[in-house]
């Protein structure tokens, strides 16, 4: 049931809205679920106007599909789509690295290089929440501080994509065990403000994503 109290500054609507989409993104509502607006509507103690408002809405965002006589489901993620989302991923934050690595001020590298030892730290732990809380805040930073607002804005339109792929990816943290590696290589040329390293270096980074993406196949709950 949503928490009202805490949420109450915001329409209904909108936070039936927030609750689905953020369920759809993390995983909790998995990929080919049935989006029943009765049991919806039950478990958030709500009527079924707002959940059917909500499920419209994520269908124009991709994140559900409404089929005929058949009902509104989880959208599906293929390999294809995460393929799609890391070569999009490899150009632009590629850039955003190689401005990072002469823009970046040294608070923002310190930053940078503790959220790089949370994140391994998470990896040796196990830790999946850590690991996608780290893994999303390493690469945000970076992008955050390459001072292109364009760049900056047209990433940003990836970030509900791509945390949805990060929940199915850590879905199997065995996955992660070369990422602090490359998380570093990534660090080290950015501290050597040598921007044609850093781009490479993100780069080989979601290239290695890719290559194990395509030998795994995308392998999504039920």
């Amino acid at each position: 049931m949503l928490n009202l109290q805490i949420q109450n500054h915001k329409p209904l609507r909108e936070m039936v809205y927030d609750s689905l989409k953020m369920q759809i993104l993390t995983g909790k509502i998995v990929p080919g679920t049935r989006m029943m607006e009765i049991e919806l509507a039950e478990e958030m103690g709500v009527s079924r106007t707002p959940i059917r408002e909500a499920i419209r809405k994520l269908e124009k965002e991709g994140l559900v599909t409404i089929e005929p006589r058949r009902g509104a489901y989880a959208s599906t993620i293929t390999t294809s789509d995460i393929i799609d989302i890391l070569e999009v991923r490899q150009d632009l934050e590629g850039l955003a690295g190689s401005f990072a690595a002469k823009s970046m001020d040294e608070d923002e590298l310190a930053e940078l290089v503790e959220v790089s030892r949370l994140y391994n730290d998470a990896v040796k732990e196990g830790n999946v929440a850590d690991m996608i809380e780290y893994d999303t805040r390493f690469h945000k930073v970076i992008v955050d501080s390459c001072e292109n607002k364009i760049l900056v804005n047209m990433i940003e339109q990836l970030q509900e994509m791509v945390l949805r792929f990060r929940y199915i990816y850590y879905d199997d943290f065995r996955r992660a065990s070369k990422m602090p590696a490359e998380h570093e290589c990534i660090v080290a040329a950015i501290k050597t403000r040598d921007g044609a390293a850093a781009r490479s270096a993100i780069d080989k980074h979601l290239e290695s994503l890719k290559q194990i993406i395509q030998e795994d196949g995308v392998e999504q709950k039920k």
